[in-house]
């Protein structure tokens, strides 16, 4: 018999027959409450009748045409309806499938049209995977470890994490520009410096939201120096920070943007943005694929992006986030283990800590398993494992978030003590 790899550890062992919005149900007949939505990807919930139809009727048409060899109105189609959501500097767009392939094509595009060939990234970032993402990733060593060597060129900065050096903001912010003009000074000079590559909120990293002058920071030394602002909005974006981009919270001009997730509601697709004039910069050839901008993924894509709109769900992810926050917080009170509760919209995540104020994520995996066995999925993230992350799908309601609360306190007097 073949099997899966070993190495695929499962966070739970439900078995899904079917999906309906923020709901699972499985191979015994059980119902089960996704605050996963497939690591923010099904950002219209399961199976959403709009996109299920985009992607039914488009598959009786035509299901590849790869888009270096032929065109197809989905991905036109696409191309035009993202002007309506992308910050308007960034008019030039590049699809892919994974995240991983969006931070291979924007690392490629900086270094093509800069010259240069290093790029700096920020402590505890996510950015995939493959050999060049995976070496611009530090928010923990499994994504790194045991194929070295990773590729060169990579200099790491320090990120604004506030809850990690345990200052404030201010502090924090301070720190991280001074040692990134240190950087700059003493192992990238800026006229090899490529690219900062960054993300609005930490992901994998810990949840941790970044702060606008941190980002104006970058901007301000991007503009100084000739370096390329690439913002990493994968997790972030369409709507998961309760605004359409995480970056619109801060409001800083990125020079490249990558997405994916929840893009096409579980599809496989990516890309990114950026300025035309820098996109005009990459070598011919240096960009395509074979399943990139396929026809279905673009067709549920653009059926994703109809019901965000349509059914107002960045502002349903702001108004959900906040309500489910607010319950985070008061649960948290009760249980000193749980230090804080922190992110944007509906990207939240609760941090624990042991006696010794050490992390401690060997209790966030034991309160993930037994939400799981409760009725609620959920997952950890942070170097540590010390978080307990929230993700639903951008259509969930008022009623599912308390239910998802009432679960989550009974997990916590379980595995914590009432």
């Amino acid at each position: 018999m073949t099997n899966l790899s070993p190495i695929l550890k499962q966070a739970t062992g439900v078995v899904a027959e079917r999906g309906e919005g923020v709901w699972l149900y499985d191979d015994q007949g059980g119902r089960i409450l996704d605050f996963t939505a497939g690591i923010g990807v099904t950002s219209t919930g399961h199976c959403h009748p709009k996109v299920v139809a985009a992607a039914q009727e488009q598959v009786g048409k035509l299901i590849h045409g790869q888009y270096t060899t032929i065109m197809h109105k989905p991905l036109l189609n696409l191309t035009e309806r993202l002007g309506e959501v992308l910050p308007s500097q960034l008019n030039s767009v590049f699809f892919s499938n994974s995240g991983s392939e969006a931070a291979e094509a924007a690392l490629r595009l900086a270094r093509q049209a800069t010259g240069r060939p290093n790029i700096v990234v920020f402590q505890g970032g996510f950015h995939g995977r493959t050999i060049g993402a995976a070496s611009m990733t530090t928010s923990g060593t499994k994504v790194r470890a045991g194929f070295s060597p990773l590729m060169g060129g990579v200099v790491v900065a320090p990120y604004p994490n506030t809850p990690y050096y345990g200052w404030s903001e201010e502090e924090t912010t301070d720190f991280a520009l001074r040692e990134l003009d240190t950087v700059l000074a003493t192992q990238s000079a800026p006229n090899d410096t490529a690219a900062f590559l960054v993300e609005p909120v930490l992901g994998e990293g810990g949840y941790v939201p970044n702060n606008t002058r941190f980002l104006q920071g970058l901007r301000e030394r991007a503009d100084k120096h000739g370096i390329v602002l690439i913002l990493d909005e994968v997790q972030t974006g369409w709507g998961r920070t309760g605004e359409f981009w995480g970056n619109d919270h801060f409001g800083v001009e990125a020079d490249v943007m990558m997405t994916a997730k929840g893009l096409a509601s579980g599809f496989p697709l990516s890309g990114i943005a950026a300025k035309q004039e820098l996109m005009d910069q990459a070598w011919p050839g240096s960009q395509g694929g074979t399943y990139g901008a396929n026809a279905v993924a673009c067709a549920a894509s653009l059926a994703t992006l109809e019901v965000i709109q349509e059914e107002g769900l960045v502002a349903n992810s702001a108004a959900r986030g906040a309500q489910l926050k607010a319950g985070l917080e008061e649960a948290a009170s009760r249980h000193s283990q749980i230090t804080d509760v922190r992110g944007l919209g509906l990207m939240l995540a609760n941090e624990f800590r042991d006696a010794d104020g050490e992390y401690d994520g060997a209790t966030a995996a034991a309160v993930q398993q037994e939400a799981a066995r409760r009725g609620l999925v959920l997952l950890t993230c942070g170097p540590w494992g010390q978080c307990v992350r929230f993700i639903p799908a951008l259509v969930v309601n008022e009623s599912e978030v308390d239910q998802a609360l009432s679960i989550w306190n009974e997990t916590l007097d379980a595995v914590l003590g009432g």
